[in-house]
């Protein structure tokens, strides 16, 4: 479906993406995460084609995706694109931007998805109010309604949930995700969030300096992380010595996850806590070992300054690499 050959943009101060290559099929979803300016929001423009790119090419059934030296409105029209600046009309309500799209000769289909989508994104408060009246939250959620309201073929989400409360984001993530799968619309999402990726991803990209460091199946990509830089975009993770805590392994360094250290009393290894955060369902804690600091969960808080045991489980380490 979507075939992306050796693509490179770079800007006039040389920064850009470089020789990015991949494929999709027909709903798969791809996440690209990385550091900020590692290259997300120019890709994803450049797959929408609002960029001429300086080589390589991105076909969609086989037909070229090409810039704005080619098109008179940038912008492919088999895709949806969603940036992080939302084309609204701030003059009309949210119910009429949602409709913005619709065709004008099925009133009736086009209540019915206007409706659909505005219980989706739980639109019902605000439907009747103009544009320029919302919250960021609300613009977003608006913006996300407008473009599924004529289902795209694909749809390409820069930080699709970035101001949108907390309270709202998990339930209105997993809506959108779920919306997506159940219509076939493949979908490609730039984000900084870990859960966005682990939970709704299929593929993930990470991106450094605008180069591909690893593009495999979510669940590859985080169990086997390429390297610290790829873990640590899902959260707090351990880098240590295979020898010095005696785990058998062919690498002389190995990436841990906090929750793959145990804390007990009977473990063999002794850190003092530097700082014990609480995280609700536990407690994060971070150890300074032999000058190496090494991040661990526990279910119980200790005091800062204390002596802490604990081990890497090797068990489970092992199971995330089989």
């Amino acid at each position: 479906m979507l075939n992306v050959k050796d693509l490179s943009y770079h800007y006039p101060n040389g920064e850009g993406i470089t020789h990015i290559s991949f494929k999709l099929e027909k709903g798969d979803h791809l996440a690209f995460i990385g550091e900020s300016g590692c290259g997300k929001s120019t890709l994803i423009k450049c797959l929408y084609g609002l960029m001429d790119l300086d080589q390589g090419s991105i076909l969609w059934k086989g037909d070229k995706v090409l810039g704005p030296a080619y098109n008179l409105v940038p912008g492919y029209s088999k895709f949806k694109h969603l940036s992080q600046e939302f084309d609204l009309m701030p003059f009309t309500t949210a119910e009429e931007n949602i409709q913005k799209f619709l065709s004008r000769e099925t009133p009736e289909d086009n209540q019915r998805r206007s409706d659909e989508l505005i219980s989706l994104f739980e639109l019902e408060d605000v439907k009747d109010q103009k544009v320029k009246t919302l919250s960021g939250g609300q613009k977003q959620r608006v913006a996300l309604a407008q473009a599924l309201a004529n289902p795209p073929e694909l749809i390409l989400l820069d930080e699709p949930f970035s101001h949108i409360d907390q309270f709202l984001k998990h339930r209105l993530r997993r809506r959108l995700f779920q919306f997506l799968k159940s219509e076939h619309i493949t979908c490609i999402f730039a984000t900084h969030d870990a859960d966005d990726v682990l939970s709704f991803s299929d593929w993930t990209m990470i991106l450094k300096q605008g180069k591909v460091i690893d593009l495999r199946s979510t669940k590859s990509v985080y169990n086997s992380p390429v390297d610290k830089y790829s873990a640590s975009l899902f959260g707090d993770v351990n880098l240590i010595d295979s020898k010095a805590f005696q785990f058998e392994s062919d690498q002389s360094q190995i990436l841990i996850y906090p929750h793959e250290v145990d804390v007990e009393e009977s473990a063999q290894f002794t850190g003092r806590l530097k700082h014990c955060y609480f995280k609700g369902s536990h407690y994060l804690l971070e150890l300074d070992y032999n000058s190496q600091t090494i991040f661990a969960q526990s279910q119980s808080p200790f005091e800062e300054g204390s002596q802490v045991n604990f081990e890497p489980n090797f068990k489970k380490i092992k199971q995330r690499f089989n």
